[in-house]
């Protein structure tokens, strides 16, 4: 967690500050290389720790992208990151989760916590109407202004590679889940599970912040 968090603000800071004399064909270059990279290498992925991995480093190309149009939103896009990662790290951890075939496992004894993980992987992978598709539809407008079509659909089409890692780990989790027989209890109905007062307001933040777009854009 502290790798795919915490150690990115010192970079992001340090781009932020000599984002003015950096080369931009450079940025672009490492920008799509950084998301292609991060989308393909998640695909075949089996444990939750590689799927985040490669999804930060496909993050840290829209990070990268838009560090010399808007650093403002490079900062926010990253906050917004750092929420959402934040977020489906306490939940895996308190459901002491780690492969993507424990999630199947887990609707049974925590359908609330799995339900969150469902939510914060759709909202790392930028789907509408979650949190995670406010910066990426950020920086694809501010690609527009500023004359870089191509990009914009380039950068769109590579988030397209994470987007399908993330809901094939919902597909498949959703398609092994292990049938119950029906006298027997439902334990989650019944069971205390550990929880915690973050979860709730993260899962809120990291799901439900598109409403305030708008209000983003006109700031700008």
């Amino acid at each position: 967690m502290i790798l795919l968090t915490w150690q990115k603000i010192a970079p992001t800071a340090l781009l932020y500050q000599i984002s003015p004399s950096l080369n931009m064909e450079i940025l672009i270059m490492l920008a799509i290389l950084s998301t292609v990279l991060g989308g393909w290498g998640g695909l075949n992925q089996t444990q939750m720790r590689k799927v985040l991995a490669y999804s930060s480093i496909a993050h840290m190309g829209w990070t990268v992208i838009i560090a010399l149009i808007n650093p403002n939103l490079m900062i926010l896009s990253l906050m917004i990151y750092i929420m959402t990662t934040l977020t489906l790290f306490m939940t895996l951890n308190l459901s002491s989760t780690t492969k993507i075939k424990s999630i199947s496992n887990l609707w049974n004894k925590s359908t609330p916590m799995t339900m969150i993980i469902f939510l914060t992987l759709l909202s790392l992978g930028g789907l509408p109407p979650l949190t995670g598709f406010m910066p990426k539809w950020l920086i694809l407008q501010e690609l527009i202004i500023n004359n870089n079509p191509t990009m914009a659909i380039v950068m769109a089409l590579s988030a397209l590679l994470s987007l399908f890692f993330y809901m094939r780990i919902i597909y498949v989790s959703s398609l092994t889940m292990f049938p119950t027989n029906n006298n027997l209890k439902h334990h989650w109905f019944f069971t205390q599970t550990k929880t915690t007062n973050m979860i709730p307001t993260l899962t809120t933040i990291s799901s439900m912040l598109l409403p305030l777009t708008p209000i983003l854009i006109i700031m700008s």
